[in-house]
């Protein structure tokens, strides 16, 4: 392989160790299993596949309905798939834009920020739910364990989170 694998590409792989997909399909995968934890946008997706695919990582199959082409994983894609799961992994870098807004507070009017406070809180709140809700809706049997393992992050991270909006400053908050 000519170049070290990225984390998106390397996701793409893990996804296409299931069955061929199509970059539809792949993004809508993406979105739906690790979208709250890692953003994929469609364009890093197809320009993931095309350079994945010169490098014969995985193979591009006969267009379907709508011109979609499924692709394949290639021996050589599993190789290196394997070999990103071998390396180092990156620390994780936080991009959370509320704390900028908050950081720079000084500069919001108070009602602005106390609204973008609350908003930020229901949306953490309604995604501890979903996580919640999707806790109890495991399939029945034996429960992937890394599923799960991923499932309590979110909910430790929301949990967090929504302690974190409890204890804000009351003029944080707009409780002057």
């Amino acid at each position: 392989m000519t170049r070290k694998l990225n984390a998106t590409a390397a996701s793409l792989l893990g996804f296409l160790h299931e069955g061929p997909l199509t970059g539809w399909d792949l993004v809508a995968t993406a979105q739906q299993r690790i979208g709250d934890f890692w953003s994929l946008t469609q364009s890093q997706v197809y320009r993931e596949l095309t350079a994945m695919a010169g490098a014969g990582l995985i193979e591009a199959g006969e267009p379907g309905p709508r011109d979609r082409r499924p692709y394949a994983l290639t021996d050589a894609g599993r190789a290196a798939f394997a070999e990103w799961l071998e390396g180092d992994v990156a620390e994780e870098q936080t991009r959370f834009p509320l704390l900028l807004v908050v950081m720079f507070g000084r500069h919001v009017p108070s009602g602005r920020l106390a609204e973008v406070i609350a908003t930020h809180r229901h949306i953490h709140a309604q995604r501890l739910a979903l996580y919640e809700k999707q806790l109890t809706e495991e399939p029945v049997g034996e429960p992937d364990p890394y599923a799960r393992a991923t499932l309590d992050f979110g909910i430790r991270y929301e949990r967090a989170v929504l302690g974190w909006f409890d204890e804000l400053p009351a003029a944080i908050q707009g409780r002057n």
